[in-house]
């Protein structure tokens, strides 16, 4: 089997929330025109809504040599029992489950086995109420495929932009402290891989400044010269095509390049749920593990109710597919 012909992988992220619902609904809108997805997930929770919204459609667990033309391929995880599953609540056992779920997915694509993994959306409180610490799905990729915390990003993709976060979910003054030449360097190599094995080769990089006007000059601080310059320095050196740093809202205005990096999680989140809304793609990038979770929460609000969009689950297997 060839990687394009490889399944993606998707979890039913965080059980009680609409993960499981929109899992099972892309699940069967993709089974005519493609790719191949396989659900990862407690089998009773993939089973509840596949009954209660496609009772005409079979389960099947996933067989490699023999994939499921016209079920919903599943790859069993018991992570929950039935009494635990409670469609709407913020539960600690939900967030281990999840974990569990995007556990197994990631395994089963650095084993060659899934072209890629995307994760259904999860709750931060449920996971760190197991006692997993967890700010987001970049960090949880990183561990489980044993790379450094800080060499896994986050890039946003919808409505025409992709936009890597250097730093993402922590407080501003740290990720500010934090950002470093060789962590912009880092990141903006991650971009680079991600981009060719989405199909862009030879990619332009558009470095956003981390003051406004990127400092002008360091009236308004000395960041940019301190950390982006000779960061970006570097890079061209290297043969990278980087435009920056420039202010974020200047880069954004001329939309003349194929990915955009930004210093922090508002600078690079706002524009793409501006345009893109929740049908925006969130790439864990930077391991040896092609990983998308899609750009909105759990909606506990509207769990189990069968009103869920799946568009993002959609839009992301294809984005991840090629």
């Amino acid at each position: 089997m060839t990687q394009a012909q490889l399944p993606i992988a998707v979890t039913i992220g965080d059980p009680h929330g609409i993960g499981p619902e929109i899992a099972v609904k892309a699940a069967v809108a993709l089974m005519e025109s493609g790719p191949r997805v396989i659900l990862v997930g407690d089998r009773f929770i993939i089973d509840h809504y596949a009954q209660r919204l496609f009772p005409d459609i079979a389960l099947r667990e996933t067989q490699e040599a023999a994939p499921g033309a016209g079920c919903i391929e599943y790859l069993p995880v018991d992570a929950m029992t039935p009494d635990q599953f409670k469609p709407g609540q913020i539960e600690a056992v939900a967030g281990a489950a999840m974990v569990a779920y995007a556990a197994e997915a990631i395994d089963l694509a650095r084993a060659g086995k899934a072209h890629a993994v995307v994760g259904c959306p999860h709750n931060e409180t449920a996971v760190n109420r197991a006692g997993i610490p967890f700010n987001g799905y970049p960090g949880l990729v990183a561990r489980l495929t044993n790379m450094p915390e800080d060499q896994v990003f986050m890039m946003l993709v919808g409505g025409g932009l992709r936009i890597l976060h250097v730093t993402l979910h922590e407080r501003l003054a740290d990720a500010l402290a934090r950002i470093t030449p060789e962590l912009v360097e880092a990141a903006v190599h991650a971009c680079v891989k991600a981009l060719t094995t989405l199909g862009v080769h030879h990619p332009r990089i558009g470095l956003f400044g981390i003051n406004p006007h990127a400092g002008e000059g360091g009236l308004f601080g000395d960041d940019d010269e301190r950390v982006n310059a000779p960061a970006a320095a570097r890079l061209r050196a290297q043969g990278i095509d980087v435009v920056g740093p420039v202010g974020a809202d200047v880069m954004l205005g001329s939309r003349d390049c194929d990915a955009y990096v930004a210093m922090f999680h508002d600078q690079g989140h706002i524009p793409v749920k501006l345009v893109a809304g929740r049908h925006a793609s969130a790439l864990s990038i930077g391991s040896d593990a092609l990983f998308s979770s899609v750009g909105h929460g759990s909606a506990f609000d509207i769990a189990g109710q069968g009103i869920a969009d799946p568009e993002a689950v959609i839009r992301t297997v294809r984005l991840l597919a090629g």
